[in-house]
């Protein structure tokens, strides 16, 4: 599966649009995390509990962005974006979204 930011895949046609795809995933950190983060809020420095929690997070939806794109016989998905929001206290969301294409 081709993903891409642009609206086209470098050196192909796109066929016809299939539509709309989106993906997310919303993971909330572990206490044990958030004590250790805190910590690491005093003294500075990456956060690395929370970064691998947000690259788990991103290629768990990538993941079911690319699957729900092949269920439509999406050769490529276009246009894709990444937005990321809190949604309560210690959880967060990644969305990944973009139009689902077939190519010639």
């Amino acid at each position: 599966m081709i993903v891409v930011t642009s609206d086209e895949v470098p050196g192909r046609e796109i066929e016809e649009a299939l539509g709309l795809v989106t993906a997310n995933s919303v993971r909330a950190r572990h206490i044990g995390r958030d004590i250790l983060a805190g910590l690491k809020n005093i003294v500075g420095g990456e956060i690395g509990a929370y970064r691998h929690l947000l690259i788990e997070s991103r290629e768990q939806a990538l993941a079911e962005l690319e699957a729900k794109s092949a269920e439509r016989g999406a050769d490529a998905v276009v246009a894709v974006r990444i937005a990321t929001a809190s949604v309560a206290q210690g959880a967060a969301e990644i969305l990944i979204y973009g139009t689902a294409v077939r190519l010639k």
